[in-house]
């Protein structure tokens, strides 16, 4: 594989975050987003989570392939050390280990903080998702069944947890 190159998100990355993330809107029930996201929407996004926040994208050739972050997990000041964490490749990049080696550089930025629990959410079935998750330490805590509606069906949202 040619040399995967992980950095934190910039404005101009916008774009390309965009269009891998509209792919899953578009064809997935992953996100429940219906909508596309525009470039400039995704830029605002950004700015937002990287203001107080950690956000890597994945490189290979200069092109970005991924991206993942954490946001804040729910406003009450209680869960200021908790942060939901996600993931999101280039369909064209899946099966290549991106995922977990971008996963496991966004852990050890999110060690040097005093977040203490990463909680993702994954609609289900996913098991490639599942699978990276819990290459990297996440244990899964619970399952909500038909939560979410996509595609004109009910989906299941089951919850994973690492304690850093």
């Amino acid at each position: 594989m040619e040399t995967l190159v992980i950095r934190d998100v910039t404005r101009n990355d916008s774009e390309a975050v965009a269009s891998i993330y509209n792919w899953y809107i578009e064809n997935t029930y992953y996100t429940f987003e219906e909508n596309a996201v525009s470039a400039l929407d995704m830029a605002i996004r950004i700015e937002k989570i990287t203001s107080q926040d950690e956000w890597l994208v994945a490189e290979l050739k200069g092109v970005v392939v991924g991206f993942a972050y954490a946001a804040p997990w729910k406003a009450r000041d209680a869960y200021k050390y908790s942060r939901e964490t996600t993931v999101y490749l280039d369909r064209q990049c899946f099966g290549q280990g991106i995922g977990r080696k971008l996963y496991l550089h966004l852990i050890d930025e999110l060690r040097k903080s005093p977040i203490h629990v990463l909680i993702a959410g994954i609609a289900l079935p996913n098991e490639g998702s599942v699978a990276v998750h819990e290459s990297v330490g996440f244990k899964k805590t619970g399952q909500f069944h038909e939560v979410g509606f996509k595609f004109n069906k009910y989906v299941d949202v089951a919850y994973w947890q690492l304690n850093l």
